[in-house]
């Protein structure tokens, strides 16, 4: 009856200086993360992303591409769950084939609504540079969030007034 009433006790100190040493930890990282908020961002090419979605899980990245167009496509499904209501996806085009334009659907992109209605202007073949965080491997796929998008350069850069002609 001793020696269980021994090994009890060591059993709920030990669960209670985990529990204590696993709150300082847990602070002791958010405190770090927000004196160190400056993310750094991998330079990646969309494809190597698409062959290995794994290797990229969690890491925060930047690709450089040509957008396709706005979707829906990966929305609403559950295990890597966004919203429909809170985003919009788009696809870029799949850079290995040059001479028609096919999108790279094995990578889901996901932008909040409100980034993406600043951009509501994009035609297909704009060249675009987003950063984001892989946040899911669901299906084999590369399911992504993005913080930030660029439009480097317009397909059709728009006419200025003088060169509009009147039909």
């Amino acid at each position: 009856m001793k020696k269980l009433s021994i090994i009890l006790a060591l059993v709920i100190s030990l669960g209670v200086s985990a529990t204590v040493y696993s709150q300082t930890t847990q602070s002791a990282i958010s405190k770090s993360v927000a004196a160190n908020s400056a993310v750094q961002y991998t330079n990646v090419a969309a494809l190597d992303v698409v062959a290995n979605p794994f290797r990229y899980l969690h890491r925060n990245i930047r690709i450089r591409a040509k957008f396709d167009k706005f979707s829906t496509l990966g929305l609403d499904y559950p295990p890597a769950l966004r919203s429909s209501e809170k985003y919009i996806s788009f696809l870029i085009q799949r850079p290995d084939v040059t001479n028609h334009n096919i999108p790279l659907s094995e990578m889901k992109i996901f932008l909040k609504k409100e980034i993406a209605e600043k951009h509501i202007d994009l035609d297909a073949g704009d060249e675009i540079e987003f950063t984001g965080r892989v946040f899911s491997t669901a299906l084999g796929d590369t399911w992504m969030d993005v913080d930030s998008i660029k439009v480097i350069s317009k397909k059709n850069p728009p006419k200025k007034d003088d060169e509009k002609t009147i039909e």
